[in-house]
């Protein structure tokens, strides 16, 4: 071989080499559930440029970024018709940077950037009739007007039996991922919840490879209480899909009760996630992970739950391995708020992403008390107990049922107990496990196997 070839071949050889390490250090996308905040839950429809702005100066100033929140997620709000080939432009009365503007602004506080949008067309979009970029076809060519373009009331179907439909979506992502958008919430999915039976199987599928296509990792998120029927196709095509319809608490915006007007959510909104989540477990994965909605924690008197039913909504989403995302006003959080939100272990437990499971203990069947439990990656295990009920209540078990359930050793060698949310060690009961919880309380305990 002359040297020059075995020069050229040696250095394309450290470029692939070089490559390949820059790829295993990177992580991938999905590979842990994402936290950040979202728009949607105290600012609506209402959403802009400069309140959005004022969100990122506290998500800063309490040092949020520094335990990984660093998703900023615009939901609906953010844009105001679409340009001369149907693609979504931003308000620029909100947004008067543009998506492009305010974009780069999250990124050079190192934050990544999400944006709202629903499947199907809508029906000024299809009176507008735009020519679809690339072709000679107009949206009116693509649409199904007898179908509902998605569970919520008023879009049509995309007919993909149309080339240019994939087109369309093409054009979109290009546009989105021009804009350095890091993250899409397609919202009123279907089969799922909503007002509508629509079926966006197919449009999801090329979602998903129009945002390949991009060669960016954008994340796909999938709203709202979606079809558990469909969780391969969802896992197969997005990176997390809700799992349950919205945590807010709507009736309380329009109460004219001072107790609980302006709250953004009550207990039963939280509570229902327990069940509601049960069949999905097996889903949450890296690549792909349950969404339990938005973390109504950091809202100060008007979270609408008390100290001790926020402390149990985040224990649960942390130990679920569910998104940690916000939705609160973070200028109203107190330091309780921020404690639980910062809590090092359960993000820790979070991040790890192995989900826990309830275990099925003949005293907790009520579910009214329920024990939930995951092995760690290190070898520890997670327990956490939970009184969902209205009064106090013990939760006890031996240590020999949770041995028979879960293939411990436990009543031959009980563990070290820490609770993770005081980061105190416990003393460990030789044989029972017994708790007593105040009505809606939680304990976590970070469970070490004796040497």
């Amino acid at each position: 071989m002359i040297p020059s070839m075995r020069s050229f071949l040696a250095i394309v050889l450290l470029a692939s080499l070089s490559v390949s390490a820059q790829t295993k250090s990177q992580p991938k996308l999905a590979e842990r559930p994402y936290m950040g905040w979202s728009s949607w839950s105290f600012l609506r429809g209402k959403v802009s440029e400069e309140t959005v702005k004022a969100q990122v100066d506290v998500l800063f100033a309490a040092k949020l970024p520094d335990y990984g929140y660093r998703y900023i997620n615009l939901d609906a709000g953010w844009s105001d018709g679409w340009d001369e080939h149907g693609i979504p432009k931003a308000n620029l009365t909100k947004f008067p940077s543009g998506m492009d503007g305010f974009g780069q602004y999250l990124h050079s506080k190192g934050l990544h950037f999400g944006i709202y949008m629903m499947p199907g067309i809508d029906p000024k979009l299809y009176d507008a009739n735009p020519i679809i970029e690339g072709t000679n076809a107009h949206i009116k060519d693509i649409t199904i007007t007898t179908l509902p373009g998605s569970t919520h009331k008023g879009s049509y179907k995309i007919d993909f039996s149309k080339p240019a439909a994939r087109t369309y979506v093409f054009s979109m992502l290009r546009q989105f991922a021009r804009w350095k958008v890091d993250f899409i919430k397609l919202d009123f999915v279907g089969p799922g919840g909503g007002n509508l039976p629509a079926d966006n199987r197919e449009e999801l599928r090329v979602w998903h490879q129009a945002i390949l296509a991009t060669h960016r990792p954008i994340w796909l998120e999938l709203s709202n209480w979606m079809s558990i029927d469909q969780a391969p196709l969802w896992r197969a095509n997005a990176n997390g899909w809700r799992i349950e319809n919205d945590v807010e608490c709507y009736p309380c915006g329009r109460s004219t009760d001072p107790a609980i007007k302006g709250n953004l959510t009550i207990w039963s909104k939280v509570v229902e996630r327990f069940s509601d989540l049960r069949p999905w477990i097996a889903y949450a994965k890296p690549g792909g992970w349950n969404d339990l909605d938005s973390i109504e924690i950091g809202n100060g008197d008007k979270d609408g739950i008390t100290p001790a039913e926020r402390q149990t909504m985040f224990t649960l989403w942390a130990i679920s391995c569910a998104p940690l995302y916000l939705g609160t006003d973070l200028t109203h959080m107190d330091p309780a708020d921020l404690a639980i939100l910062t809590n090092k272990n359960l993000i820790a437990i979070n991040q790890a992403g192995v989900p826990a499971s309830p275990l099925d203990i003949q005293q907790l069947r009520s579910k009214q008390q329920q024990a939930w439990f995951t092995k760690n990656r290190d070898g520890s295990f997670t327990l956490a107990l939970f009184n969902l009920g209205p009064e106090s209540a013990d939760i006890k078990f031996d240590w020999r049922e949770l041995d028979a359930l879960r293939d411990t050793n436990f009543a031959a060698r009980p563990p070290k107990l820490t609770d993770l949310v005081t980061n105190q060690d416990v003393p460990t009961p030789p044989s029972e496990l017994n708790f007593t919880l105040d009505s809606h309380a939680s304990r976590v305990f970070r469970l070490t196997p004796s040497r």
